[in-house]
């Protein structure tokens, strides 16, 4: 059943504020921002002991990492305490303008502003600062989707000014990340799109078609000559060992730190892995170290800390007083939960090796402040409440 009221048929704009009581701060899903505030905290910790060595080869000093990971963890902050406060509604004005910025930073990416890394050119380098338009793109995805059918809920029945439109957008979207070449983001946001259609009513049947048409698609990128490094990637997904010091390197790493941790780890800071053997230890499989170092137990805790704000998110976007606050904190759950997935599968070898962040873990300065502001509105949305019968009166 769709996340959506009988009483929510148009778009809820700045116009509607005045009929909804916002509650007082600590009133709002408390949950909520303990359980980020607690994922933020032990991704400094863990991101610390993870990359004390490689910042000690790389710069000399153990505290780099950690130094570069506070500030932006702060930055994050800031912007959610922003948004906490902001009317989501407002929000709604700019989602046009939205959809725009991220067709934009994507389009720069093939300018001499992006940055190649890896034979991949994911970043926009502005010198002062770098930007991933991949990970902004799945944000406008959500602000761009819940304004477009709160604003007319019958367009997920349509075709012409429905289906057409989100399609493209998408289409459009998935073609240039994956041109960079990002498959794993470009997957994101296509099942974003398709899962906040389903929030939003679509009907099974057109989802299990637009699943179809998505798995077409992958293939069909595969095969390209561009998809030559995806094919790799699919190869040491389904052996990483056959090269364990070349392509399936970095899988059989994690793997070792994940069998090193056994049921209660090793111990926190003394991980053997992130002595120089799994490279980037504090970004993309920063979850191995866990393993290594707290063991089956703490992972499995870290999973329920997820499990526990992905539900939070989840009520949210149940009790949210209008259609549009219900499909940004679904969008918002969605995104989290597709996003600490994969990365599990990743970081596991349960799916081929690609850059995926564990949010509010990982080290990652565009992602950390991404899901600290997505998780600002779902906030800002709990500090609603549809006014009373009484009020009402």
């Amino acid at each position: 059943m769709p996340l959506r009221s009988n009483m929510a048929k148009r778009e809820i704009t700045t116009a509607d504020v005045p009929k909804i009581k916002p509650r007082k701060y600590f009133d709002a899903d408390f949950p909520l921002l303990v359980l980020t505030l607690l994922l933020t905290l032990f991704g400094l910790l863990m991101v610390f002991s993870a990359s004390y060595y490689y910042a000690i080869s790389k710069t000399g000093n153990p505290y780099t990492f950690l130094i570069n990971d506070l500030m932006w963890k702060t930055l994050g902050w800031i912007v959610f305490v922003f948004l906490a406060n902001f009317d989501y509604h407002r929000i709604s004005k700019y989602s046009v303008i939205v959809i725009i910025v991220g067709f934009v930073l994507l389009c720069l990416i093939f300018t001499p502003l992006g940055k190649t890394i890896n034979n991949a050119t994911r970043w926009l380098d502005f010198k002062i600062f770098t930007v991933m338009p991949g990970e902004v793109a799945k944000t406008c995805i959500i602000l761009f989707l819940a304004w477009f059918y709160a604003s007319d809920p019958g367009r997920i029945k349509r075709w012409k000014d429905g289906h057409f439109i989100v399609l493209g957008i998408t289409g459009v979207y998935f073609a240039l990340i994956l041109a960079q070449p990002n498959l794993s983001t470009a997957g994101l946001v296509v099942l974003l799109v398709l899962g906040i259609m389903l929030i939003a009513g679509l009907a099974w049947y057109w989802f299990v078609l637009m699943i179809g048409v998505g798995a077409g698609a992958f293939v069909i990128a595969v095969m390209m000559p561009r998809g030559a490094y995806m094919m790799e990637r699919i190869q040491t997904f389904f052996d990483p060992f056959k090269d364990a010091l070349g392509s399936g390197y970095q899988v059989v790493q994690s793997l070792l730190a994940l069998g090193s941790g056994g049921l209660t780890g090793v111990g926190l800071g003394k991980s053997i892995q992130k002595t120089l053997y799994l490279p980037e230890p504090q970004s993309d499989f920063i979850l191995a170290i866990i393993g290594e170092e707290l063991g089956y137990i703490g992972v499995v805790l870290l999973m329920l800390v997820y499990m526990m704000l992905i539900w939070r998110c989840i009520k949210v976007a149940i009790e949210a007083p209008d259609f549009y606050g219900s499909l940004l904190a679904g969008g918002i759950a969605l995104h989290l939960g597709l996003q600490v997935l994969l990365n599990i599968a990743v970081v596991s070898a349960s799916f081929f090796p690609t850059g995926v962040v564990l949010p509010f873990v990982s080290l990652g300065g565009n992602a950390t402040i991404l899901y600290l502001a997505e998780m600002g509105i779902a906030f800002n949305i709990s500090k609603q409440v549809r006014p009373s019968e009484e009020d009402t009166l």
